[in-house]
């Protein structure tokens, strides 16, 4: 799958989070959620991450917007990563990374000039209607949370 854009359908997901809960897309539902994607629980430029999302999450939600980190570690990594950084954010588990790979966030990528298939780091704004508003991929780990927020907003 391709990058989406504005106006596209959000492909649904059913994850487990950290507590081996399932959340899915439809909780979302009339609401507006950030889904994020990243590599790796507990990774410099990940945690870096997640905890400004953190930090910022009470903006967020005084914006009306819910925040989602997900990522391919299982939940048990998501508790840990969760507990050393005080994260407030709901993070979700995709092993097989069919989300990530839906949502664009799946592919080639280019890292110190090699050549890799991981993780894009993305993140999506999805509308109350289930329709992308933005996409952003390729982001920089340091300052997109404020970014988003930024967007949200203006």
């Amino acid at each position: 799958m391709g990058k989406l854009a504005a106006g596209d359908e959000a492909p649904v997901f059913a994850l487990e989070d950290e507590a081996g809960k399932t959340v899915s897309l439809s909780d979302y539902a009339g609401k507006r959620v950030v889904v994020y994607f990243y590599p790796r629980d507990d990774t410099p430029g990940c945690t870096k991450e997640a905890c400004q999302f953190s930090d910022l999450f009470e903006e967020f939600r005084q914006a009306g917007v819910d925040v989602v980190g997900i990522s391919p570690d299982d939940a048990s990594s998501h508790r840990r990563f969760r507990e050393k950084h005080g994260l407030t954010i709901k993070l979700l588990s995709d092993p097989g990374h069919e989300v990530m790979e839906a949502y664009g966030a799946w592919g080639e990528k280019t890292l110190y000039g090699k050549k890799s298939v991981g993780v894009i780091r993305t993140t999506v704004l999805v509308g109350e209607q289930g329709q992308v508003e933005r996409a952003w991929y390729h982001v920089k780990a340091d300052g997109h949370a404020g970014k988003v927020l930024e967007a949200l907003t203006s």
